[in-house]
């Protein structure tokens, strides 16, 4: 049989210690040990061997017998010692000596989880809206039981263990006085009822998971990564909780000539020397169609036109906002030799009075950083 450790070793304290050091040691020593905090091997024979050294050294006339007989005077006082001693719920006790009682409450109501769904749509569907039906899996209630977990015609029976409060109220009488703890009931796990017949189909757990195909109504203006939300189209809640949302973010595919600068939209004209230099009236591509656009003689490469109304429709608001054509004059990579030709005649043509005055080239070459990107 192996030899008992003095208690004041195991204490960390002298034989000369006051009751208040005692209590010190122990409390420090009880807490670095408690098995709820220590989950290292032999812990709880460390913890067993601190109360023990406690119990003995905390009382008077226990510790002047073992002072004087040692362990076999101790346990000669108070006769079989710790061996009935329960410290299987002492975390209950420690826990309200050092501040709080355990408490436990009946389950309560659970919110259903979000879902997420990430959708691509057109550029045109973005600008004008539409409607998407998308396909979601998700945890809904059972459609046999209704959520209920029992086989239908059953219900569920009050738990015995805790008469229906999801709860377990436990009290101890300990070195530290009369404690109560409240828990939560390990039959019905807080539930307050038990499931006799569970349902077929969920196995009692009255939730299934299923497709849903949902119908999107998407609003004419929404951009490249915006977010919306259906509420109650996510997962089905616990014990009568409310159904979470569905969140659905927009990926939008580029147009292959606009881009979009918030509602406006950007849109490059390419035209000839010739009707640059003349003025002509074009066609401009909008999203509702072709519109007439009059060039004046002499447009520049980076002159902007705005068409009034012929951008992106103002989300969840009237109104639109505009297209910004800016030309951009394209030189021919080849040419005819009567095109070559007549090129050489306007050339010679030109003189200086034809080249734009010095103030006007930093407009100019700022309109073509524009363009270019520069």
């Amino acid at each position: 049989m192996p030899t008992k450790r003095d208690y004041y070793d195991i204490l960390g304290v002298g034989r000369n210690a006051t009751d208040e050091e005692i209590k010190k040691a122990f409390r420090k020593l009880a807490f670095q040990y408690h098995p709820d905090h220590n989950h290292g091997d032999g812990a709880a024979d460390r913890f067993k061997e601190i109360n023990e050294a406690y119990e003995v050294l905390s009382d008077s006339d226990k510790r002047a017998a073992y002072d004087r007989f040692g362990h076999g005077g101790a346990e000669g006082l108070f006769g079989r010692g710790f061996e009935g001693f329960d410290f299987g719920g002492f975390g209950d006790i420690f826990d309200a000596f050092f501040g709080g009682v355990g408490t436990a409450t009946r389950q309560a109501p659970q919110r259903g989880a979000d879902l997420h769904y990430n959708l691509t749509i057109t550029f045109e569907e973005a600008v004008f809206g539409c409607e998407k039906e998308i396909s979601v899996s998700r945890i809904e209630n059972c459609s046999l039981c209704q959520g209920v977990g029992s086989k239908p015609g059953s219900q569920p029976v009050r738990c015995p263990n805790c008469n229906g409060t999801g709860q377990v109220r436990r009290a101890q009488q300990t070195i530290f006085g009369r404690f109560v703890n409240t828990t939560t009931c390990s039959q019905c796990h807080g539930e307050g009822r038990i499931i006799t017949e569970p349902c077929p189909q969920c196995r009692g757990t009255g939730r299934e998971k299923r497709q849903r195909n949902i119908m999107v109504k998407i609003p004419a203006g929404v951009n490249d990564g915006s977010q919306l939300r259906l509420s109650g189209e996510g997962e089905a809640g616990l014990r009568g909780g409310s159904q979470g949302n569905l969140y659905i973010t927009l990926s939008v595919l580029p147009h292959k000539f606009f881009t979009r600068d918030g509602d406006n939209l950007l849109y490059e004209l390419p035209i000839n020397f010739a009707q640059a230099a003349l003025g002509t009236e074009v066609e401009v591509p909008t999203l509702d169609g072709k519109v007439k656009l009059g060039l004046p003689a002499g447009s520049q490469t980076g002159k902007v036109f705005r068409l009034k109304g012929q951008g992106v429709p103002h989300l969840h608001r009237s109104g639109r906002g505009d297209q910004l054509v800016t030309l951009l004059v394209v030189t021919p990579e080849s040419l005819t030799k009567k095109q070559r030709q007549l090129f050489e005649e306007l050339a010679s043509s030109f003189g200086p009075e034809n080249m734009p005055p010095p103030e006007k080239w930093e407009g100019l070459l700022d309109r073509l950083k524009n363009v270019f990107g520069a």
